[in-house]
């Protein structure tokens, strides 16, 4: 396997960057935040994060003829029938609104068990194939009654993860780069990485990753 030096990133969320940057630090290539190489904007229409995972690290990929990783990631409420889900972000236009439409959906239910889910995707194009690789991760918790703290982003000032008694805001971002959903994919993806094989790798042909 050739040496991985440089991953864009397909996404131009800096919080995300921030997170994935710290994440894959210990496999010593350098990832770069997207915008600072294309303005591309990829439409999400696949229907499960592993999709829209890898249709953004494909068409980056693509674009700049050099590896790309890309994450979706969503938080399902069991009471709301596992929605937001897919449409996490798209419930409302910030994390402020996007919190209140959770809060107001979830007022005086009792039930508030809940997961967020991350699927993180690495396209890799070379002269004969493309290798793609693709990891889940899962973090079960419950949603607070009122949001809490300030660190994070996204749902975090209203998750709490099993086994603690406060948000990921509170909790802070050192905490959650160890048990969040996303830091479970990326852990997964370092490991199929290091394999001297890449036994657990999926490989096709260049240009078929549509």
């Amino acid at each position: 396997m050739p040496f991985l030096s440089e991953v864009v990133l397909a996404s131009g969320n800096t919080h995300k960057y921030r997170e994935l940057s710290a994440l894959f630090a210990p496999l010593g290539f350098s990832l770069i935040y997207g915008p600072e190489r294309l303005d591309l904007d990829v439409e999400e229409k696949g229907k499960s994060y592993a999709e829209n995972a890898l249709l953004k690290a494909t068409a980056w990929s693509r674009a700049l003829g050099m590896p790309a990783v890309a994450d979706d990631s969503g938080l399902e409420v069991q009471e709301l029938g596992w929605a937001p889900g897919l449409f996490s972000a798209r419930v409302a236009s910030s994390d402020a609104g996007r919190i209140a439409w959770l809060l107001d959906r979830l007022r005086g239910k009792e039930s508030r068990r809940a997961r967020f889910v991350a699927c993180v995707a690495l396209v890799w194009p070379g002269e004969s194939q493309t290798r793609v690789f693709l990891s889940e991760g899962f973090c079960w918790g419950r949603i607070a009654t009122e949001a809490a703290g300030s660190a994070g982003f996204g749902y975090d000032p209203v998750f709490i993860p099993d086994r603690f008694n406060a948000t990921f805001s509170e909790l802070g971002e050192e905490l959650k780069s160890r048990i969040s959903h996303r830091a479970i994919a990326c852990r997964a993806l370092r490991d199929m990485l290091e394999l001297p094989d890449m036994v657990k790798s999926l490989s096709v042909r260049s240009g078929e990753t549509d």
